[in-house]
């Protein structure tokens, strides 16, 4: 019986690996004012950046509904295959709770794995991304779910954002509330902590950021996995994931910040995560 992978398009993985993969996304929703967008299915980032930069209301986002959740997981029962279903951070959205409503849907009859990530986006993508590997080469669930669970453990993520200005008025601020108030032109550097953004440093310029986030990651030792993501500097990323190559010799993962993720980070957000080969 072959495993399927489902995870949330706060994941932010490159379509040609959600294809490669053949991994199972549930979208997120935006929403400007009155109108309502499925995260990667009616908005994608180019034209969500756009509305972004002009608009005078902060967008708002919500989880997928039970109903969502369970007519994707019905849908992929016809399979006769276990779900092994990885989600952003209970803490940072609902959408882990509505994947626990779904299975308990009488019409949802296979076995599903409800794991916190206790990630998003590129941190979320590359634990997902350890999972769907292992599938793809017909592991058993519980190799799958092992992996995963080692992939939580040894992944690893940072993001340089050009202010917190959107983090702040989205409620996803977490205890990187202490940097406001001090950050007139310095860039902030987060991480991802027990389910929650986290302060790491300050950087005195964006460039300077940049290195701290290159000597974070050469600070890890031995790589398993990269990525590397941004909002609206793709040649910036690519030159980024330049840089790091020697520390990894695989194939580096280059996404953007989707929109449900853009919401809270802004336009300029530049960000790595890694998986090591051992828990630090």
């Amino acid at each position: 019986m072959s495993v399927k992978i489902v995870t949330d398009s706060t994941a932010d993985l490159p379509q040609e690996v959600i294809d490669k993969y053949n991994i199972a996304v549930v979208p997120l929703t935006v929403h400007f004012g009155d109108t309502t967008y499925l995260d990667g299915v009616d908005i994608h980032a180019t034209e969500f950046y756009s509305l972004l930069a002009g608009s005078a209301r902060l967008p708002t986002t919500s989880q997928p509904s039970i109903g969502a959740m369970a007519e994707l997981y019905s849908n992929l029962t016809e399979n006769n295959s276990d779900i092994v279903s990885i989600h952003i951070s209970g803490k940072l959205s609902g959408t882990l709770n509505s994947a626990m409503q779904a299975i308990k849907l009488p019409e949802v009859k296979t076995r599903i794995e409800i794991i916190d990530s206790y990630q998003t986006s590129m941190g979320l993508g590359l634990v997902v991304l350890a999972a769907a590997r292992v599938a793809s080469e017909n592991a058993t669930l519980a190799q799958v779910l092992r992996t995963t669970a080692e992939a939580i453990s040894n992944t690893h993520t940072f993001v340089l954002v050009d202010t917190l200005e959107y983090l702040e008025k989205g409620g996803r601020i977490g205890k990187a509330q202490a940097y406001l108030g001090s950050l007139l032109k310095v860039k902030p550097i987060l991480t991802m902590k027990d389910g929650e953004v986290h302060p790491l440093e300050r950087a005195r310029s964006r460039q300077n950021g940049m290195d701290r986030l290159y000597e974070r990651i050469r600070s890890l030792g031995k790589v398993d996995d990269l990525g590397v993501i941004h909002s609206t500097t793709p040649d910036q990323a690519k030159a980024f994931a330049q840089q790091l190559s020697p520390l990894y010799t695989g194939e580096i993962v280059i996404g953007r910040f989707g929109p449900v993720i853009g919401t809270y980070l802004g336009p300029g957000a530049l960000g790595v995560a890694v998986r090591t080969k051992e828990s630090l």
